[in-house]
């Protein structure tokens, strides 16, 4: 009743399996209790015969002999959809201190490999060191099935569960293990609150004959569009063979109106040359477009949702029989730990759903990497094989540096690395500005101007950060009049001693840390200003001096916020040349680089919203009508500014909320904004609207200046998250962004970049540390160094450590 998962896993995952089992089982015997005062239920009721549910019961039951444990499962015991499952060594690791019966019988029948290849456009890339384990499914329903008899549980095949509302009342425990689309799940809808996304792609579970010699990718381009392959061996002589493409590709294709052996035969013909000229072979094998199922609960009263019934994750990181299994393992021991059922489902659900929300994250990004395989298949082609790699952001280029050292060098020489050089000191060009490195000072308000002059805080804060070896340091939004700004504090360039002061920073960066460019972002605060510095109270109006606001529409940001006043024609203009006057004295105080802020709901971001964007003139209505004002103020800036120095724009690429912004838009503002001559588009999210709900997670932001880069055709400036310098030397590889802006982690240590370069053991032109900090260019020693090396004592035997 569970649905087929375990495509490819993501090696070197934190799995989150849940080891308190390790401890032994508890062998003692238990009489029925309620569920109120007991959370070691006499009777169990299991729904559905997967993995997840057979693991379920036989741990439950020998933890505590005589439970009684019932398993429905609506198919025949050999019965089963897929062919193989992938299993991480993590969870393994869990099984076997669990069960050591189990792990044992998985273990005999494991196939494992090392390698992953990727055949694109008749290259084959070959990446090792992964470390893979699976076998068959129905194998694995066998030890399973077996080792449930041993232990008495009571399996019922061919046999439909009773209503969940019925079981819940007979037994002490229900646990729904029945699937993607599971019938518990319905019943308690109202309690559990599903969502469930169907995605753009179709797929069919098929085997093959023979056994792969590692994990294969294998793409092909037709003349209906692009096809993939994911394939990997789970016995030596058997393999599951995935095919996937998008809908309109597998409609172009014609698949949709072929029978099961006639869509095999196809499948076999288009991948003849993976396949050897072998066939394939089909099991009721039907394509279907993958739902992920998240709920917003997994357990009401005493039933509780497990495996695909709670969650499901895409199978390119083969985490659906993982998953499961994981479940039943924090599961039974939480019901072993906790007082009672309640505090047994809801310590259950506290501890599995970060971990699961986690999996769901990788696994989504790496589902919409391969919705949106074409936009990548002209990559270089070692380029190609790495992004696929680490296209979950879960393996990362450092991850695959240690596991096969010569398949990433040979991709950093492809980029165009010198020997030695992480790809995020290698140096980028805009217009007449070169970058030492690709990391940017991402733009932070600090709220601590007076009068919009920057004093000496602005000159410690970001002569710090220059300091500190990025490439580019960016100033805070720079408003345009005073009326344009967001708080009192807020800086500005709409005076001669604002110039004056940014001038002394301006002087500093370059005197101080040559080689690193400092640039100005200009904005408005539009409808969101006139409120209280960020720590007395975000997005908060002023308890008093208040100032009006305008806006493209008389919207306010916040319910019972102030009402902008919308702008009329006249307005606009007077707008436009405060933005020129600012770009004028900006380009007189030296900077380098002009970015022009039309992101997070401020005024130029207001008129691209179709959230924020009413109006009814030549400034309103259709998308290239929003764009037009925000257009007339880049051109005016560029104008003013000077040629040689480039000029960027941050965008907010998505709303957060239905009715907003779509990425096709974005990627059309980009397009417009590169088309009058902006040399890098800056993809942030959000911020645009209060009732937002993003969809936070490491490096979030950065699919979407992976789209406008390859779709757009023009250099981005990646955010959101980007923490550490492996995900930025990952994310630039990959050809995702080609630069990095990060703001807390620079928060946190102004010299992120020079200690990024010393960890990596770097030396060279793409990062300098000032001569006075040069002594600390390596990482201070800690802790003891003449510690005896673990292996062996010093008589020769060997030790445990």
């Amino acid at each position: 009743m569970s649905s087929p998962q375990g495509s490819m896993p993501t090696p070197g995952a934190r799995d989150g399996v849940d080891t308190r089992l390790r401890r032994g089982a508890r062998a003692t015997t238990t009489t029925p209790h309620s569920p109120a005062t007991t959370s070691h239920p006499h009777r169990v009721a299991i729904i559905g015969g997967g993995p997840g549910g057979l693991y379920t019961a036989a741990l439950l039951k020998r933890l505590a002999p005589d439970r009684q444990v019932t398993v429905w499962e609506r198919n025949a015991p050999d019965d089963t959809f897929g062919f193989g499952v992938v299993l991480s060594d993590e969870t393994l690791g869990g099984i076997e201190h669990a069960d050591p019966a189990v792990h044992a019988a998985l273990k005999a029948d494991f196939v494992r490999w090392d390698d992953i290849d990727i055949v694109h456009r008749g290259t084959r890339q070959t990446s090792t060191g992964h470390g893979f384990a699976a076998l068959g499914r129905r194998r694995l329903l066998e030890i399973l099935h077996d080792r449930c008899r041993s232990l008495g549980v009571d399996l019922r095949f061919r046999a439909e569960a009773p209503r969940p509302d019925r079981l819940a009342r007979e037994y002490d425990l229900v646990v729904a293990a029945d699937g993607v689309h599971s019938t518990t799940r319905e019943t308690y809808r109202d309690a559990f609150r599903p969502r469930l996304t169907t995605h753009r792609c179709r797929y069919v579970w098929l085997a093959a004959d023979f056994a792969f010699e590692a994990f294969r990718f294998d793409i092909a381009e037709t003349e209906h569009g692009v096809m993939q392959l994911h394939g990997y061996p789970y016995a030596p002589d058997a393999s599951t063979v995935i095919v996937e493409m998008r809908e309109e590709v597998w409609e172009g294709a014609g698949f949709d109106e072929l029978d099961e052996s006639e869509s095999t035969a196809r499948c076999a013909n288009i991948f003849a040359d993976a396949l050897g000229g072998r066939p394939l072979k089909s099991n009721k094998s039907a394509w279907t477009a993958f739902r992920t199922v998240v709920n917003e609960r997994w357990w009401h009263g005493n039933v509780v949702l497990l495996g695909d019934a709670a969650h499901t994750a895409h199978f390119s990181i083969g985490s659906g029989t993982k998953l499961a299994v994981e479940d039943a393992l924090a599961l039974a021991a939480c019901l072993e730990e906790q007082p009672t059922i309640e505090n047994a489902l809801t310590a259950y659900e506290e501890e599995r759903r970060p971990v699961v929300a986690s999996t769901q994250r990788a696994a989504k990004a790496s589902l919409e990497w391969f919705e949106d395989l074409s936009r990548y298949v002209d990559q270089p082609p070692r380029r190609f094989a790495f992004n696929l790699l680490t296209r979950s952001r879960r393996v990362t280029h450092d991850n695959l540096r240690l596991r096969d050292p010569r398949f990433t060098e040979s991709v950093e020489h492809e980029f165009g690395c010198p020997p030695g050089t992480p790809p995020m000191f290698t140096p980028f060009r805009l217009r007449g500005l070169t970058l030492r490195n690709r990391v940017v000072v991402s733009p932070m308000d600090m709220y601590s101007a007076t009068d919009g002059v920057p004093g000496d805080f602005h000159l410690v804060h970001l002569g710090a950060r220059a300091l500190g070896g990025a490439g580019l340091v960016m100033t805070e939004m720079v408003c345009v009049s005073e009326r344009g700004r967001i708080t009192p504090g807020c800086a500005g360039l709409y005076t001669a001693r604002q110039a004056e002061a940014w001038r002394r920073i301006t002087d500093f960066v370059h005197a101080q840390a040559p080689g690193t460019a400092i640039g100005v972002q200009l904005g408005h605060s539009g409808r969101k200003g006139s409120t209280r510095l960020m720590w007395e109270g975000m997005d908060e109006p002023l308890p008093e001096g208040n100032w009006p606001l305008v806006a493209p529409s008389p919207l306010p940001y916040k319910p019972g916020g102030q009402v902008p006043r919308e702008l009329s024609r006249a307005e606009l203009t007077d707008v436009r040349e405060q933005f020129t006057a600012a770009a004028a004295r900006a380009a007189r105080a030296g900077f380098d680089l002009l970015e022009l802020h039309c992101a997070h709901g401020y005024l130029l971001s207001g008129f691209l919203s179709p959230l924020t964007n009413r109006r009814t003139d030549a400034y309103g209505g259709s998308p290239e009508n929003r764009l037009r004002f925000p257009l007339e103020v880049f051109d005016a800036v560029r104008g003013v500014w000077p040629e040689d120095r480039p000029m960027t724009v941050r965008v907010s690429a998505a709303d957060w909320t239905e009715g907003g912004t779509t990425p096709e838009e974005a990627v059309a503002v980009a397009r417009a904004f590169a088309a009058h001559g902006a040399d890098a588009v800056d993809v942030s999210t959000g911020q645009v609207v209060s009732d937002e709900r993003p969809e936070f997670g490491r490096s979030y932001q950065a699919p979407y200046a992976d789209r406008i880069r390859h779709e757009a055709g023009v250099p981005v400036i990646a955010v959101g998250a980007i923490s550490s310098w492996d995900d930025v030397n990952s994310l630039i590889l990959a050809g995702r962004t080609d630069l990095c802006a990060l703001a807390r982690p620079h928060l946190y240590d102004p010299h992120w970049t020079l200690h990024a370069a010393a960890e990596q053991d770097y030396e060279g032109p793409g990062v300098v540390w000032p001569a006075p900090y040069r002594a600390g260019s390596r990482r201070p020693v800690t802790g003891r160094t003449d510690a005896l090396r673990p292996g062996f004592t010093p008589y020769g035997g060997r030790q445990d450590v």
